[in-house]
């Protein structure tokens, strides 16, 4: 059953939803990382590049929010992730690009302007790409270079972060997709 933190909020965030390859090999790199940093896997199933970072809302936002969303536009993109890295503060293990893509910038900066405009309220700290593999993680990994896994990114997504018996799993709740790319 879910455990919503408060009557009649979501959790949310937009993100890039990967696709069955990279997300299963982003799945693979996270299990052999895990006996050298320790900490817990992040699921594949809930393995994504967060966007925007909503955090709790109003349920009856979420009209709005879709509405925004698709308002914004862009074209497709390649994404590639050739790079993982520890963050010690909140010893999380994770993985990104090297180089921040112009496409992957420029849809992360139109969907805050799009929030702004509609009066969202976001997480508006400096953008820095990542997707998290470990949580609680002891030690750094070994390497930072890894093999590039490449993902040519089609669309995004508004995410619901749901509770169930201590475990939190991602709910898709609408897909917007991104222009061809030229």
């Amino acid at each position: 059953m879910p455990s919503p933190a408060a009557e009649g909020t979501a959790r949310l965030f937009f993100a890039l939803w990967l696709d069955a390859a990279p997300r299963a090999a982003l799945g693979r790199l996270a299990q052999t990382l895990h006996p050298q940093c320790g900490g817990r896997v992040v699921p594949s199933r809930n393995i994504h590049l967060t966007l925007v970072f909503l955090g709790n809302l109003a349920a009856g936002r979420i009209p709005d929010l879709c509405a925004l969303a698709a308002g914004v536009t862009g074209p497709g993109f390649e994404l590639v992730i050739d790079t993982v890295n520890y963050w010690r503060h909140n010893r999380i293990v994770w993985a990104a690009p090297r180089e921040c893509p112009a496409g992957l910038r420029a849809l992360v900066t139109a969907l805050e302007r799009a929030l702004k405009a509609g009066n969202v309220g976001f997480d508006a700290r400096p953008y820095l790409p990542h997707i998290t593999l470990l949580r609680a993680a002891r030690r750094a990994p070994p390497v930072q270079a890894i093999e590039p896994i490449r993902w040519r990114v089609a669309d995004f997504v508004l995410v619901q972060s749901l509770s169930y018996d201590r475990t939190t799993v991602y709910e898709v709740m609408q897909r917007w997709p991104l222009a061809a790319a030229a």
